[in-house]
């Protein structure tokens, strides 16, 4: 091979794209931050993926033992307003577990992977591709999850809506429910790095599910934190990005890793071809990025166009009666979305 690639930040795309590219040959270099495993806030469930786009990445058998998530259900504080069978399985497994099994399997396949690397301000070099997560911004929301040990679940997936906020609780690996929310930052009375989440709960209305968090044996090693969250279109540079880094889609689709494996997976052909010799750092780089916009612009757009039904009271209330009215096209929605 005549280039070799450098990849920034060791997640889910990066990680899976350095997999599928040692698979062809090709010399990679990751370069990650933080070591493994690490919790992540993350949803921790994966819709949308398809069988193709794992053994193309060739990360099947990292997931050959998720959770086969196959049904929902929606919650407006204490009332359920919708049921519903996935229109295809999702998957659930911890970013604790996947990451590190997808580093190991790269370093299995010979690439080199840096631990501790924390790189500058991202620029347009050629070879070099940018997945170290979101950027950072001025922010109004917060993201928040932590494992429960002992959580009985009302169905596979529960989606909880509440003020300004709203919460998924997803199975994985071991018995743990994965409980994780996105809320408006706001004063809350957390006396513990545990309560912090329960605490939000209780401040969105949402104090039933507080109280079965509280009791669900939670994981205080697994609850973690974001800010600096912004759901707004990212504007094409010339650099290739992938994961977070190229745009965050509303997180109540579920979408997030999968378009993070969707990415690597566009990303694959043309990189290789450049590490072959074939074709110039601009020409790839802007046939990766038009694969991006081409796959994902058109859902991160629905995303955001329904993220604020799911955060205002009153757009839920009306969300609720539409769905037990059962005149919301939820099948037609997930397939915009994914």
């Amino acid at each position: 091979m005549t280039n070799v690639i450098q990849i920034v930040g060791g997640g889910l795309a990066g990680l899976a794209l350095g997999i599928g590219l040692r698979e062809r040959g090709v010399s990679v270099v990751v370069h990650e931050a933080h070591n493994y495993p690490r919790h992540r806030v993350c949803g921790e469930f994966i819709a949308g993926l398809t069988d193709e786009t794992q053994d193309l990445l060739g990360i099947r058998d990292s997931l050959s033992d998720a959770q086969l998530l196959t049904r929902s259900i929606w919650r407006l504080g204490d009332r359920v307003v919708y049921e519903q069978q996935l229109p295809r399985p999702a998957l659930g497994i911890s970013r604790y577990s996947l990451d590190a099994r997808l580093a190991e399997r790269f370093v299995a396949l010979g690439g080199d992977l840096r631990i501790g690397a924390r790189l500058g301000p991202t620029e347009d070099l050629p070879g070099w591709v940018w997945s170290q997560g979101r950027e950072r911004c001025e922010s109004e929301w917060i993201g928040l999850k932590m494992h429960c040990q002992q959580l009985d679940l009302d169905s596979e997936l529960e989606l909880h809506l509440g003020a300004q906020a709203y919460v998924g609780l997803a199975p994985v690996e071991g018995g743990r429910v994965n409980v994780c929310g996105l809320f408006r930052q706001r004063p809350v009375a957390a006396t513990s790095r545990v309560d912090r989440l329960p605490a939000y709960l209780d401040a969105c209305g949402l104090g039933t599910l507080a109280v079965r968090v509280r009791g669900g044996q939670p994981d205080s090693v697994s609850a973690v934190g974001v800010t600096a969250l912004s759901y707004e279109p990212s504007q094409p540079d010339g650099c290739v990005r992938l994961g977070d880094q190229s745009g965050l889609i509303a997180p109540f689709t579920g979408n997030g890793m999968a378009q993070a494996l969707e990415g690597a997976a566009l990303a694959l052909e043309p990189l290789t071809r450049f590490a072959e010799g074939q074709g110039g750092w601009q020409q790839t780089a802007a046939e990766i990025n038009e694969r991006l916009q081409k796959s994902f612009r058109h859902r991160r757009a629905i995303a955001r166009w329904l993220h604020p039904w799911l955060l205002s009271p009153p757009k839920q209330n009306l969300l609720a009666v539409l769905a037990r009215a059962r005149l919301l096209p939820f099948d037609v929605l997930f397939r915009l979305t994914h």
